[in-house]
This record gives C-alpha cells, structure tokens and sequence, in this order.
C-alpha cells in the first residue's frame, strides 16, 4: 500500500481568520527579536574546523596557505627574496646554510547555511514548524559563525532563491535574520508548490555562494532527495566541509492513533486514515525508507549527519551534536586540491 492510499483531498475554502491567528504564534512564524536573543545561546556552539580554510583574509582558523603568521610549521632553504627577518639562525648555524621559518596563516572562513523552505517544512504536530526550527538553527549557527570571527552567508529557498553573500560581523549576521524571518513566514512560503527536484537545483546554486574552504550547514527534511541528489552533494563537498541538519517531525517516527484526521496542505485539506493495521504499516515503512535513504547517502558523501524534531530544544541540541562531530568527520576521501 502507498502512503498517498492514506489520503483522501479536496479544495479548501482559505481561512483567513484561522491563518492570522496560527501565525500570531512562535510556534508557526520567527521574529527578529527572537532571533537576536538566541545570540546569547550561541556562546556554547563551537563550529569546529574539518579542514584548513582557504580564504584570502586574515581569521581565526589555520589555513593551507603559508606565510607571516601565528603559528611555526617548518624551516627550509634561504631563497632569493626571503624576508630576513624570518631567518632560522639556529638551523642555519647548524647546517652550514642559510635558512628561513616558515608559518602558517591564520585564514578567516566563510559559514554558509543552505535552508529548503519548501511547503513540507511548514509543518508540525509538536513543538514548532519545522521552518522555524531551522531559522532557529541558522541564525545560532550565524552567531557562533560571527563569534569566531567567520562570514556568515546563506541560500534559503521558498519557491525563489534568495541569495546571500558571506559578510562578517553583526551586520552579516543581522542581514541574515531579516531574510530569515521574511522567508520563514508562511504567508510568503507555504503556499508555494515547487517541483521535486528543488533541492537539487538548490545544491548548484549553493556551489556559487560557498566559495572553496567554506563550512556549509544544509537545513531540511529532504523529502526532495533523488538520484542526482548525490552527485550535487559530492560536487559541494569537493572542495567545503558539510554538515547536513535533517528536521523531522514526531509524526514522522510514530504513525497517531488509530483514526481518521482532518490535515491541510494550505491549498486543499483532507482526510488521513490510520484505523486498519496495513495502513498503520505503510505509513511505517514510507518514513522509515525515508530516513534509512538519508543515512544512506550521506554515508556514501562522507557528510556528517544531524536530527532536530520539531520539539527540540534547538540551541541545546545543537550544543550537544556539534561538539561530538567527529574529528575529520567533514574530510573528503581522496585529495582537496586548492581552488
């Protein structure tokens, strides 16, 4: 049995009532205020380094770049040129020949946070949308990125791309929140229907914001996830760290009692029916191929993955999820070459 054989729809009639009142809540919509509080929660987020950052500007993380920096890496050879300053005079007593140390800069990195706002992640039967969840979630990782002294930058996707580049600082991420709030408004998000394949094209125009060394953080129930799904992610993790946050409902893991429930789309409503055990089953077994497919591929992309429910506590679970990553869990099998 097909899970759609659990479904009856038919057109809805709007209720405008009923939408301005559902949206009067946390639960449904995220404001600013919200948002720039979570700052404080931030403190605790450490968005660790999987690799070395390759950007041109001076930061807070090691890069595969060397010159004048922090940190020793290695003496060699006096060449032509060489700033004498940097002259290694205890090797170069010891060998007879001139040599010079060599450090390695310290890089800033770019934190790019990909968000699929498609109409399934306005959705909830616990806690709050799942579209508020991952504002919740991005504009933490925003305040963590900025702490660090990182860009933060962001593709979030409801129907349009909206586009933005990493910058640093508040203003980075204060650009950041008012997008978010925009987007995640499910007057401007939930009614609009998207073909199946918008992850993907997401995934191409992600290659564009996140330039080589960045960390990208993808936010979504990747629901739209398809054959080509994989080779996009690769493409991405090619030459940037990723870390994929899928946000899943508790409906998703348990099917609801035995029944028949009114649901809605936005557009149509309908009815869901749960009373004979093969339907109960079906339901089973559609969401846990689901989230057995997700697993599976991003095993096969070497992209770490982590679960928030639509009842979690973001900032804590967060907390508690990035700091047991494991050490080169965002490492690519095989070389990164400089871009």
């Amino acid at each position: 049995m097909a899970l759609r054989d659990l479904f009856s729809w038919r057109r809805a009639a709007p209720d405008k009532a009923a939408t301005r009142d559902t949206r009067s809540t946390s639960a449904v919509c995220v404001s600013s205020e919200e948002l720039i509080r979570l700052r404080l929660q931030a403190r605790e987020l450490r968005l660790d380094r999987r690799q070395a950052a390759r950007s041109v500007i001076s930061g807070a993380h090691s890069s595969r770049f060397r010159g004048r920096g922090m940190d020793y890496l290695e003496s060699r050879g006096y060449q032509p040129g060489d700033d004498i300053r940097n002259m290694d005079w205890r090797v170069t007593a010891r060998s007879g020949h001139a040599h010079v140390k060599v450090y390695q800069e310290e890089r800033e990195r770019p934190v790019v946070v990909m968000i699929d706002l498609g109409p399934g992640m306005f959705f909830a039967t616990q806690g709050a949308f799942k579209s508020v969840i991952a504002a919740r979630a991005a504009a933490l990782i925003g305040w963590a990125a900025v702490r660090n002294g990182d860009r933060i930058g962001a593709l979030l996707f409801n129907g349009g791309h909206h586009e933005l580049r990493p910058l640093g600082g508040q203003r980075g991420v204060l650009k950041l929140i008012r997008e978010l709030v925009s987007a995640t408004d499910p007057a401007n998000g939930a009614r609009t229907h998207t073909d199946s394949n918008h992850l993907n094209d997401a995934l191409v125009r992600l290659r564009r914001v996140a330039r080589p060394g960045s960390l990208v953080f993808i936010l979504s129930d990747f629901y739209a996830i398809d054959t080509d799904t994989r080779r996009h992610l690769q493409q991405l993790r090619r030459h940037n760290d990723v870390v994929a946050c899928q946000i899943i409902d508790a409906l998703e893991m348990t099917p609801p009692p035995a029944g028949r429930y009114a649901i809605s789309d936005g557009i149509h409503t309908g009815t869901l029916d749960t009373r004979t055990a093969a339907r109960r089953r079906a339901w089973e077994h559609y969401f846990s191929e689901h989230h057995h497919a997700v697993r599976e591929l991003m095993m096969k992309c070497a992209v770490p993955l982590l679960r928030l429910t639509t009842s979690d506590d973001v900032a804590e679970r967060l907390r508690n999820m990035t700091n047991t990553l494991p050490v080169g869990a965002g490492q690519p099998a095989g070389h990164r070459g400089a871009a």
